[in-house]
């Protein structure tokens, strides 16, 4: 906030004519840091638990979840820990959370390593059909279930639930309120994967009919979820996934509510997808970032991945389409030994997303200018990532002495992957201090701000801010007339 005047404001980001000072000279130059920055808005992202569950080992007895938990949060390529579950593993009875374990052990992780958490849960799974449904017992039991055809080679018949139904509906109101009220406000949540029509809540049960009576009950009813989503998680950014409206549930309009309202987006897989979700993601608004993972080789097995012509396997080949897409997220899933093992023998497309990958903003060039009998601070802020501010970037200049603090924004989703964004400050006649610091924050839903590291090779505060040092107005270095 802005102390001169306690208000929020967008900053002046030109044009910064010769014509409107009397005077100005270079503060600052950076250059890229060769280092990787933790920051809200992109990273790799680790799984404590897929659809089918916990890593390989645990599931073959071989292995403890609590271990299979701790060997993904320490791998140092780690950056997000993620859940993938079902209905029934957060809750059994109405009215209160019954997680699974594997919540708790992923958020002490999470803590422990300094990592940030993100989930998803799934009302609908043909995973574990027909043992059991993705549904806890009590909602099952209350909401007609519809069959909607028969596992190939099998003659069981899968069944999906009338999301339209009362109780349903109910039950799904209650759930998001829990969730919220559990996670919305917890300061490492970093996304929220909206839950959606059908297997895996990804909006489809692939070439099965839907299991609605029609198609404006089944349009009307998924924007109704969706938009009860968006207005219960107020602080944690929600993402809508891309898959198309194949099965005919109103997947698009609910994308088109969702992006309108500042929800990021995800896929599910990268180089199989039809060109329709590879240019929703590629066309996506200002501001949106984007989550990618790829499943036909979550394993990281290395002998079981085919390699192309040039010797690129085909899961490197996938991780260096991420930069292509501008995206901000890449998924590691669960098996953190083979990970590390892969990164090791194919350390390129690591080090590519790890350059490229989201965003990576510095003060390129700080300017002070003489104005208006004080001085104007003009910074360029670079992104050398791929992708633009998954959010509003928010900067704030103030002097060590502590008299002056401003803030400002610049447009958003600026700057944009490999592009410079000029933002101005006019600092207050005579305020008595030429040290200042600049801090960068974003923005990911209203009023919802996180401190971003500055990815600059030059020297920071122990802080993180970066320093800067005011020329007296009499001095020699200023430039004009030139």
């Amino acid at each position: 906030m802005n102390r001169n005047t306690g208000t929020f404001r967008s900053l002046n980001q030109g044009p910064f004519t010769i014509h409107q000072d009397e005077g100005w000279r270079t503060l600052a130059a950076t250059t890229p840091s060769r280092n990787y920055a933790r920051n809200i808005g992109y990273g790799f992202i680790g799984y404590t638990w897929e659809e089918n569950g916990p890593s390989l080992a645990v599931r073959n007895g071989e292995e403890t979840l609590e271990t299979h938990v701790e060997n993904v949060a320490s791998m140092n390529i780690t950056d997000v820990l993620y859940i993938r579950c079902d209905w029934r593993d957060v809750q059994k009875r109405p009215g209160r959370l019954d997680l699974h374990p594997v919540w708790e052990l992923t958020m002490d992780a999470a803590r422990r390593h300094g990592l940030r958490v993100a989930f998803r849960v799934q009302m609908s799974s043909p995973n574990f059909q027909p043992q059991r449904l993705a549904l806890p017992d009590f909602v099952a039991d209350k909401v007609p279930m519809v069959d909607i055809g028969n596992h190939a080679g099998s003659s069981f018949v899968y069944v999906e639930p009338r999301y339209d139904h009362p109780k349903f509906q109910s039950a799904f109101r209650e759930l998001n309120e829990l969730l919220a009220d559990r996670f919305d406000n917890q300061p490492n949540m970093e996304f929220v994967d909206l839950m959606m029509y059908g297997f895996w809540g990804e909006g489809h049960t692939g070439a099965f009919p839907h299991p609605f009576p029609d198609y404006y009950t089944a349009e009307t009813t998924c924007l109704a979820m969706a938009e009860l989503q968006l207005d219960i998680w107020r602080k944690v950014p929600l993402a809508v996934n891309t898959q198309t409206d194949i099965n005919g549930v109103g997947n698009d309009a609910v994308r088109q509510l969702a992006l309108a309202q500042g929800c990021w987006l995800r896929s599910d897989s990268i180089l199989i997808e039809e060109p329709e979700q590879i240019g929703q993601i590629a066309g996506r608004p200002p501001g949106t970032a984007v989550i990618m993972e790829d499943g036909d080789f979550r394993h990281y097995r290395m002998e079981d991945i085919p390699e192309d012509s040039a010797g690129i396997s085909r899961m490197e080949n996938a991780m260096l389409h991420v930069p292509d897409l501008g995206a901000n997220y890449w998924s590691l899933w669960t098996e953190a030994a083979q990970v590390r093992r892969f990164a090791e023998h194919n350390p390129y497309g690591f080090q590519r997303l790890r350059e490229r990958m989201g965003y990576r903003i510095r003060p390129s060039w700080i300017w002070q200018r003489k104005r208006h009998g004080t001085d104007e601070i003009i910074v360029a802020i670079a992104n050398d990532g791929g992708s633009g501010m998954p959010g509003v970037l928010w900067l704030q200049l103030e002097s060590v002495n502590g008299r002056l603090c401003m803030t400002g924004s610049i447009d958003k989703g600026q700057p944009f992957g490999g592009q410079l964004r000029l933002a101005s400050f006019v600092l207050p006649p005579d305020f008595g201090c030429k040290e200042l610091l600049l801090r960068a924050m974003l923005e990911t839903k209203p009023g919802v701000l996180h401190s971003v590291q500055w990815s600059c090779a030059q020297l920071l505060q122990s802080d993180g801010a970066f320093p800067i040092r005011l020329a007296g107005h009499e001095g020699e270095g200023w430039r004009k007339g030139v």
